[in-house]
């Protein structure tokens, strides 16, 4: 019998060697898995009241993206909600790169919007964000996200241009088509890719203007944002310089009371060149204003100055970070008081 179905046997084996790897066997390439941490403690003292003081999981996100075929990637990263205290869908994205002036994404994502938005509270030179009233104002499903398909593009190595089409539904409730776009335009280095930074740490000069509007029945969002980053020859020392200026106009905004608010901030930071220990340290100050109207209640401002004073030991890596940040609004709401420290890790 071995002799019998040997020449079967071995010509099975030789077409299974010619049919080339199976499904399972097949390479995809590169799988990067990262994670991130942000916790912190805050002590919170509004006006005739006691003080509140919290330790506290702001952050814990997942990170996963890799190639699928030649031009086409996908990224999954998750989140953790501090405020709910469940983990949700950050972003889920097949990308499309053929040239840097042709990208195309689909999926879950930040739709064109400002600079603060694209760079979120893990790449930001503050760690207070979003707390001013101004920035990131713009409608999303989950930490600025939305679902949707966006068109980006580098140009010249100075221009980066995106348009995009999102889910109105679930971000407005309004069931009609979001529109998004934003220009920036670098004048010194170029920034790569389409999520940004609020802070390099030295390793690009940057003087970037950006201008961003969302689109969506008649209603708008829309802002400037500007940053100059420049390493000082003269002894190292990194300055920073980040302003933006937003109007919500029906779109967005802060308080769902009031249909409309403006406002710009103006923040400026120091990173010392010396390393002390194993970081650096770097100082920040930032200041802001928005005014909200078209309300039920009567119009109200609010006013916010910030204070950091940070430790950077490896960038986006590993920092930590202390505030203190005085909330005033002028007697439709309590005015309080802050200050915290957190710790950034990311791998």
């Amino acid at each position: 019998m071995p002799r019998r179905y040997a020449p079967g046997v071995f010509l099975c084996v030789g077409l299974l060697g010619l049919a080339g790897p199976s499904r399972a066997q097949v390479t995809l390439g590169p799988v990067t898995v990262g994670a991130g941490l942000q916790t912190d403690f805050v002590s919170t003292l509004p006006d005739g009241s006691s003080t509140t003081d919290q330790f506290q999981l702001d952050h814990a996100r997942i990170y996963i993206s890799g190639p699928v075929v030649k031009d086409i990637s996908f990224m999954f990263n998750t989140e953790y909600d501090g405020v709910t205290n469940k983990i949700g869908v950050l972003d889920a994205v097949a990308q499309v790169s053929v040239v840097p002036e042709l990208n195309v994404w689909a999926g879950r994502f930040l739709p064109p919007s400002d600079r603060a938005n694209l760079y979120g509270p893990f790449y930001s030179n503050e760690w207070a964000v979003f707390t001013d009233g101004i920035q990131d104002g713009y409608p999303g499903v989950f930490q600025g996200r939305d679902n949707g398909v966006v068109y980006w593009g580098d140009f010249a190595k100075k221009i980066k241009v995106s348009v995009g089409a999102f889910d109105g539904g679930t971000a407005t409730g309004n069931s009609k088509v979001l529109g998004a776009a934003r220009v920036q335009i670098d004048f010194w280095d170029k920034e790569d890719g389409y999520y940004l930074n609020g802070t390099y740490y030295g390793d690009k000069n940057l003087l970037a203007i950006g201008g961003a509007t969302q689109y969506q029945d008649g209603h708008t969002a829309s802002s400037v944002d500007f940053l100059m980053e420049r390493k000082l020859k003269s002894n190292g020392g990194v300055v920073s310089i980040e302003s933006e200026y937003a109007d919500y106009n029906r779109l967005g905004g802060y308080d769902p009371n009031y249909a409309k608010s403006q406002g710009a901030y103006i923040l400026g930071a120091y990173l010392f060149p010396k390393v002390v220990g194993i970081g650096k340290f770097q100082i920040m100050a930032k200041y802001a204003k928005a005014e909200f109207t078209h309300g039920a209640d009567p119009n109200y401002d609010q006013k916010t100055t910030e204070v950091d004073f940070n430790y950077i030991i490896k960038q986006f890596k590993a920092r930590i970070m202390s505030f203190c940040k005085d909330t005033r609004f002028n007697g439709e709401k309590p005015n309080f008081w802050q200050a915290g420290i957190g710790l950034q890790v990311q791998i």
